[in-house]
């Protein structure tokens, strides 16, 4: 098999592994939650977070979907550079891999024409599927990391230029105020990617790799953006929305940030909500084809 076979076969696997198998780090957060509810005393938010458990459980018994949206995929790539690689022929591999899986699973598809919604039927289409390439000095491995974004939560994205005045406290205002704004629709206890700085487009990149590919219990290494980490998912498990808008201690699992440097006159800041299922898959393929799959 060639690394091009390889990357195609790993696509299509990635996206139904996403969807089928939630991450240990995501049930984990849920059964932590579950146990905080009990706690409480809240019984809603309990009876929640179990039908939530009880959901994955059925999903793994009977090898089946954990929801029905099947998301839009989005992949980030990390190719190393000891590999000769033809970029065109990788990214059509990770298309032609999403339109198997949805083909021979088969899973629904989503993708459509933002004008007309003329559907493509292959969850594939002009732009998408979605894909970040980042590059590993002296590795002669291609990683591949797949999310399915459902459209619940992907609705909940924000943008915004704040004023370098706004300062720390300008920022945690908005993230809440987004929490707020998103409600029960990104089906809490969500996952909430924060994206500071660089240009807009950039802030709201890593505020998608922040919701998306980060693992729960993870830090970020920067001081400051750990803190803010630890301050905002207080804040938020503090409003009271809860598990399914529902009430409760639990409206997040986890608040993970991410930051480039930026113009010296703006502060982007960029919110980009996972909900509770948190669904992502990994794959490592070596220079003969080999493929690893792991955790993601």
């Amino acid at each position: 098999m060639s690394i091009y076979d390889s990357i195609e076969e790993a696509a299509k696997e990635l996206y139904i592994r996403a969807l089928e198998d939630i991450p240990d780090d995501v049930r984990a957060a849920l059964r932590k939650g579950l146990a905080e509810e009990q706690r409480e005393g809240n019984q809603t938010a309990e009876k929640v977070l179990f039908t939530i458990l009880e959901n994955i459980r059925v999903a793994d018994e009977q090898d089946t979907l954990v929801c029905q949206d099947t998301g839009l995929p989005v992949f980030l790539v990390r190719i190393g550079s000891s590999l000769a690689i033809d970029g065109a022929q990788l990214k059509d591999r990770l298309r032609a891999g999403c339109e198997r899986a949805t083909r021979e699973r088969p899973l629904r598809s989503n993708t459509v024409h933002p004008l007309t919604r003329k559907p493509t039927h292959t969850n594939t289409g002009q732009g998408i599927p979605a894909i970040k390439f980042d590059f590993t000095a002296g590795s002669n491995e291609i990683e591949i990391r797949m999310a399915p974004k459902g459209s619940g939560s992907e609705n909940m994205s924000f943008l915004k230029m704040l004023n370098p005045a706004d300062g720390l406290k300008g920022i945690k205002r908005f993230v809440i105020e987004c929490i707020f704004e998103s409600g029960a629709r990104p089906c809490p206890p969500m996952i909430v990617g924060v994206g500071l700085g660089g240009t807009s487009d950039v802030a709201m990149s890593l505020a998608k790799q922040a919701s998306c590919f980060r693992e729960i219990g993870s830090v970020n290494p920067d001081a400051d953006a750990e803190a803010l980490e630890a301050s905002l998912l207080s804040l938020i498990n503090q409003t009271g929305l809860g598990p399914q808008g529902l009430g409760g201690a639990t409206t997040a699992l986890a608040v993970h940030v991410e930051w480039a440097h930026t113009h010296i006159s703006q502060n982007p800041v960029a919110v980009n909500i996972q909900c509770w299922r948190g669904e992502r898959a990994r794959a490592v393929i070596d220079a003969e084809g080999a493929i690893t799959y792991g955790a993601s």
